[in-house]
C-alpha cells in the first residue's frame, strides 16, 4: 500500500522509523543480556599440600573462608569460591607457571603485615604503593603458592587470578569467549576479565603448564555440563578429561579438563 504525500504521511513515516527503533533497542538488548546469561560462574581454585587439612586451617588463619565439610575436610569456600587442596608432595612452586599466584585484599594491609612477620610467612615482595592502584605485597604459603596481599577495598576477600602468557590479550580473549565474564580494567590501568568479584589478569611472559605445579589448576561451574562441552568443542577448545562422574563426600558432580593457554589445566564441571 502507497502512503499519501502529505503532513498526515510525514507523521506515519516518522511513526514507523520510532517503531524499528525501539525494535532494534530491544532486540540489542535481548542480545545483550543473551551473552550475559552464558558466563559461567567462576567455580574453585585447586591446590597442592602434603596435608590437605592443614592447608584450610592455614588458609583460613590469614585470608577467612568457611570449611565444607560435608565436602571434606580438603576444602573451604572464601567468598564464593572454593579452594581445594589436593594431597600432593613435591609439587613445584607457582610461580613461573601458567598459573603465577592468586590475590586476596584485605583490610589492613600494614597489619597484616605485621600478622606475617610475627609468624614468620615467606614474603617475597615488601610492601608497595604504587600511585592509582592500591597497597600490595607478595608472601608465598609453606606449600609454594605465590599470594599477592592487597588492600582494595572494591573487591575485599579473594581479589583476583594472574596468570602468565606470551600474549596476555590473546589469553583473555580465549577466556572471555570460552567462559564469558566481563572484559574490564582493574582501577582503569590492568586489563581483565571479571567472574563475579573475582578478576582474571595476564601478565606478558613465557610459563610452565600449571598440572604439577602448586596450583594445578583453574574451575568453572556450568549448570548443563554436556551442552557446555559441545560448546566448547565447537569454539576449538581441547578437552583432556572427558565428562565422568565423581563423589564429593555424598555429592554426586560431573568433571571434566580442558587446556587453556599456555597449557594451564582448567576444570568444568557441574555440581
Amino acid at each position: 500500500m502507497a502512503f499519501e504525500e502529505g503532513p498526515m504521511s510525514s507523521i506515519r513515516m516518522v511513526s514507523v522509523r520510532s517503531v524499528a527503533l525501539v525494535l532494534c533497542s530491544v532486540a540489542g538488548f535481548a542480545g545483550r543480556a543473551l551473552a550475559q546469561s552464558a558466563s559461567l560462574p567462576y567455580d574453585h581454585m585447586h591446590l597442592a599440600a602434603p596435608d590437605p587439612a592443614q592447608a584450610v586451617q592455614w588458609y583460613q588463619k590469614y585470608f577467612g573462608g568457611q570449611p565444607l565439610p560435608a565436602e571434606g575436610t580438603d576444602r573451604l569456600m572464601i567468598g564464593k569460591t572454593r579452594f581445594v587442596f589436593m594431597k600432593a608432595q613435591g609439587a613445584q612452586p607457582s610461580a613461573g607457571s601458567s598459573i603465577d599466584h592468586v590475590g586476596f585484599s584485605v583490610t589492613d594491609l600494614d597489619a597484616k603485615m605485621k600478622q606475617f612477620a610475627a609468624d614468620r610467612v615467606k614474603v617475597v615482595t615488601a610492601m608497595q604503593d604504587p600511585p592509582g592502584l592500591f597497597k600490595l605485597a607478595f608472601i608465598e604459603d609453606p606449600w609454594g603458592v605465590k599470594i599477592e596481599v592487597v588492600q582494595d577495598p572494591e573487591t575485599p576477600g579473594f581479589h583476583h587470578i594472574h596468570l602468565r602468557a606470551p600474549n596476555p590479550d590473546e589469553a583473555l580473549a580465549w577466556y572471555l569467549d570460552k567462559f564469558g565474564g566481563e572484559r574490564a580494567k582493574l582501577k582503569n590501568r590492568i586489563d581483565g576479565v571479571k567472574y563475579g568479584d573475582v578478576w582474571l589478569l595476564v601478565q606478558r611472559g613465557d610459563a610452565t603448564p600449571s598440572q604439577g605445579h602448586a596450583i594445578d589448576h583453574l574451575g568453572w561451574r556450568t549448570p548443563n555440563l554436556g551442552g557446555t562441552v559441545t560448546d566448547l568443542k565447537g569454539k576449538g577448545a581441547k578437552f583432556t578429561v572427558e565428562p565422568r562422574e565423581v563423589t564429593i563426600g555424598t555429592t554426586k558432580v560431573q568433571v571434566s579438563f580442558v587446556e587453556g593457554p599456555s597449557v594451564t589445566r582448567i576444570e568444568v564441571l557441574q555440581r
